[in-house]
């Protein structure tokens, strides 16, 4: 970090797509054979009569066995160890439906264990419970696809499942009308509990990247939207649930928005059902990134529900979620406007503290898009929100420190904040995050410090108290993100309107950085580039440097740019070049007087201003030639 001269210092949507979630769950082992209790000897004389009886004597067995409490770690070292896992698998490849539900009934049990899932796998028992999802038996259905549910936690089972054909099976399971039926029958009660667990096991498999497309191509979006439309929790959450981990890929988002499901989504907002709601609204924070969709959010009623699921701070995923789902529908100022009449920024700066840092990334992100409209930058100062907003300057997670820079920044354009910022030593860890290595942060950094500088009482002495600052701003000028090269080239301009400190980056090498620039494309680029051109142009020699650098014909280019912000910064960037006689010749043959004719006649001040001056200093430099040359 910089140290200031004067003092002395001491030193923030997303998918578990392709994840091994449970490979660090622990695997519990029994010590010792002779500690092994009662319920593992009764385990394994049943493992007898699973080997060798008759079909009769098989499901008596599996009956006896589910007796067992089948969730202890005993009892599943016992199935492990006597060989019966081996057994169930087979059973389900027998023409005996009473032996396959028997199986499957303790299959799904002890699935929930880790390392059996495993062994499940590795035994190909998934290739035959993809099979099941095919018979005309919906008891066999429920429960091979409830199994598959739980074996699919992690990829290996999930990529099985697709290759052998689960996923366009499982989303067969969908298909029932029920979810349209206003009073359905026992048949389509039973209809419900196989989409049920259907939706189980698509979430399961969603995990995945190509699973998710599976499901798409398998006609599965169209499906989950009208069960979304359902009133039944158990079949919502599943369905919720997979939606959620779908929508990290473009194709879903889309659909979410075209097939109505931001209505049904905004709907269980409302739901009793702590998991639901997170479910969408996790959902809805990786779909609010549309426009389209932030204002259906909006004109559903979706604002109100998120603002009130504030309050339940408690469940940290849910909070999590929601406050995601309001940062990214803040992004829209019809949605902030709302969010002002919920009262959310205050209850957002209340969480500012004693929150993990997933939930702080969005709240801060939230805070940073609602704090662009003036009224609630005073709401966050009067409120309190300034200083822990500084205090996680300090912090490490990258995506917190990308959103706690802009919305220091968005808050340093008020003076009154600006004086509190710099007084808890916030411009000095600003300044410090340059030097971050990933350039979102110091972007993000240097866009804040502009404001800064911009509102700073003595900006030019502030600016030189940062020992080494000024040198670390000049060496970003070699950033290949073109985003940390525009707001470089901001902080360069806001720097340079100190004499002395523009005298310093002129001897770090300011202009040939800049000049090195010139030849870009990029129109946000251009526009704080030519600005920075024009603030350096003011010192010594800097604008013979410029061109001699080759700076001056690719901006008479930027004219030709469809952004009228490029216009007026460059033609006050070569208004300040024509000072010098050579710039002149230089732009006058790459045909400048032209472009700059159309802009004198600009509604843009500014822009007029320039063009007319730049004219001028070219007209003025050509008749002093005719002068010279005919007396």
């Amino acid at each position: 970090l910089f140290s200031k001269t004067s003092d002395r210092f001491e030193d923030t949507s997303a998918s578990s797509s392709e994840t091994e979630e449970d490979e660090h769950q622990p695997v519990r082992h029994q010590d010792a054979i002779t500690d092994l209790p009662s319920e593992y000897w009764g385990i394994q004389k049943l493992a007898k009569y699973l080997k060798g009886g008759n079909p009769t004597a098989t499901v008596i067995a599996l009956c006896a066995m589910r007796d067992f409490d089948l969730a202890q770690d005993t009892c599943q070292l016992a199935i492990r160890d006597t060989g019966c896992l081996e057994v169930l698998i087979n059973l389900l490849d027998t023409d005996e439906t009473k032996c396959q539900i028997g199986s499957l009934k303790i299959l799904k049990e002890i699935s929930q264990n880790t390392r059996i899932r495993r062994m499940i796998a590795d035994l190909e028992g998934l290739q035959i419970m993809v099979k099941i999802l095919d018979y005309a038996d919906k008891d066999l259905k429920c429960l091979a696809a409830e199994t598959i549910a739980n074996i699919a936690k992690f990829k290996r089972a999930r990529r099985t499942v697709r290759q052998h054909g689960g996923i366009k099976r499982l989303v067969g399971l969908l298909e029932c009308t029920s979810v349209r039926s206003t009073s359905p029958s026992s048949f389509q009660d039973k209809d419900t509990e196989v989409a049920r667990c259907g939706a189980l096991a698509l979430w399961s498999c969603s995990k995945s990247i190509k699973n998710k497309e599976a499901i798409r191509k398998a006609g599965g979006i169209p499906l989950l939207a009208k069960w979304l439309k359902c009133s039944r929790v158990d079949i919502l959450t599943p369905v919720a649930g997979t939606l959620q981990e779908c929508a990290s890929e473009p194709s879903y988002r889309l659909a979410i928005r075209t097939e109505g499901m931001i209505e049904s989504l905004v709907k269980n907002l409302s739901s009793k059902h702590e998991e639901l709601q997170m479910h969408c609204a996790a959902t809805i924070f990786k779909c609010a990134e549309d426009k389209e969709t932030r204002d259906l959010v909006r004109q559903h009623g979706g604002l109100q529900p998120l603002s009130a699921l504030l309050d339940n701070s408690e469940n940290k995923q849910l909070l999590t979620a929601v406050t995601g789902a309001i940062w990214k529908c803040a992004i829209s100022g019809e949605n902030v406007s709302k969010f002002q009449d919920y009262k959310v920024i205050e209850t957002l700066v209340g969480l500012l503290t004693d929150q993990p840092e997933e939930v702080l990334v969005n709240v801060i992100g939230a805070l940073g898009e609602c704090c662009q409209e003036p009224t609630n930058r005073t709401i966050i100062r009067k409120y309190g929100g300034i200083p822990p907003l500084v205090k996680l300057l300090t912090g490490t997670n990258q995506a917190l420190l990308v959103n706690v820079t802009k919305a220091v920044g968005a808050c340093a354009t008020e003076p009154e904040t600006m004086m509190i910022i710099d007084h808890l030593d916030g411009v000095r860890l600003l300044w410090s995050l340059l030097k971050n290595p990933n350039p979102n942060v110091q972007a993000n950094a240097a866009w804040a410090l502009c404001p800064c500088i911009e509102n700073a009482k003595d900006s030019g002495e502030m600016v030189r108290s940062f020992v080494g600052g000024l040198e670390l701003v000049v060496n970003l000028l070699r950033s290949k993100n073109k985003e940390v090269l525009a707001s470089v080239c901001e902080v360069v301009t806001n720097i340079a309107k100190d004499e002395e400190n523009l005298a310093v980056i002129t001897d770090h090498g300011v202009v040939p950085l800049l000049s090195k620039l010139a030849n870009t494309s990029n129109n946000k680029l251009r526009r704080h580039l030519a600005a920075a051109i024009s603030q350096c142009c003011t010192w010594g020699n800097n604008r013979i440097t410029f061109g001699e650098a080759k700076a001056v014909a690719p901006l008479v280019r930027y004219l030709k740019s469809n952004d009228p912000s490029v216009h007026r910064a460059t033609a006050q960037a070569l208004y300040q070049l024509s000072e010098d006689p050579g710039n002149c010749v230089t732009m006058h043959e790459n045909g400048v007087v032209k472009l700059l004719l159309a802009m004198v006649g600009s509604t843009d001040e500014a822009l007029q201003e320039a063009a007319a001056g730049c004219i001028a200093n070219i007209r003025r430099l050509a008749l002093a030639a005719e002068k010279a040359k005919y007396g």
